[in-house]
């Protein structure tokens, strides 16, 4: 593989590719010993990428989707930081404890966070 980056090899098959597929058979083969020269590929995988260019993606979400509304899940970052950020497992046994405090005014929450240093 030549010390080319990959943003470079794109464009060179975006300049080549048109080109290639209007020579015929004599500049095909002038124009993929340039490409193979200039990209490094070997001859048939640089013969598929100048007759199927790749298309660009659409963008597709990664991840689980969210289970909680943003209400919730302020909530539970309250919570989270009212029991000094313990970690998931403790704090959902913690939560039935710590529920009917922040179902009182937020007072007692935001004395405890604010006590922090």
């Amino acid at each position: 593989m030549s010390s080319i980056s990959a943003g470079a090899r794109e464009e060179i098959v975006r300049a080549v590719v048109e080109r290639y597929r209007a020579a015929g058979p004599d500049g095909k083969s002038r124009i993929l010993n340039e490409f193979v020269g200039l990209t490094g590929y070997h001859r048939k995988h640089a013969i598929r990428v100048l007759n199927n260019p790749r298309q660009p993606r659409a963008a597709t979400k990664h991840g689980r989707s969210r289970l909680y509304d943003e209400a919730v899940r302020q909530a539970i970052i309250i919570l989270w930081e009212a029991s000094d950020r313990i970690c998931g497992k403790r704090l959902k046994a913690l939560i039935p404890v710590l529920l009917p405090a922040l179902e009182r005014p937020t007072a007692t929450l935001d004395a405890r966070r604010s006590s922090d240093p």
